[in-house]
């Protein structure tokens, strides 16, 4: 037989040297005082999962550079005056009408004065409580019955 020899070490694997990642400010100005070598990176997708396309940088780019600020929509004139009408009609105040509908009072003078965004949900509450069109064609006119479409 071969003689062994016990005296070497054979390294299996060996770790490569890894740079250092500086997770804490101190961890910089301490190696910026020593002198070492700093490489610092910007992450543009940093804690997200999806990977930086050429369409997502067209998507920033075209909002940095749109000048208009779109306000969103608000409720019609039409369907404001629709719905004054109808708690009239009905002599609701608008307490009434908001507790008929859930809603607080401040959402159905908003929906009235015509500054709301609207909700559908809250436009078919309305309706329902009111007995009138609010939405589509035909605004102020009465609901028709309830039931099956043919």
């Amino acid at each position: 037989m071969s003689e062994q020899n016990w005296e070497s070490v054979t390294v299996i694997r060996k770790s490569g040297t890894r740079p250092k990642v500086a997770r804490k400010e101190a961890d910089v100005t301490r190696a910026r005082r020593t002198g070492a070598e700093i490489q610092t990176e910007r992450k543009t997708q940093g804690g997200t999962n999806k990977g930086a396309t050429g369409l997502h940088y067209q998507q920033l780019a075209k909002i940095d550079y749109a000048n208009d600020v779109v306000a969103p929509p608000k409720v019609k004139a039409d369907t404001a005056q629709a719905i004054r009408k109808a708690r009239a009609d009905k002599s609701l105040t608008q307490k009434e009408l908001a507790t008929k509908i859930n809603e607080k009072p401040q959402v159905v003078q908003e929906y009235e004065s015509g500054k709301a965004i609207p909700n559908q949900q809250v436009l078919t509450k309305m309706e329902r409580a009111l007995g009138v069109k609010l939405r589509g064609t035909n605004i102020g006119e009465p609901l028709g019955p309830r039931g099956k479409k043919k």
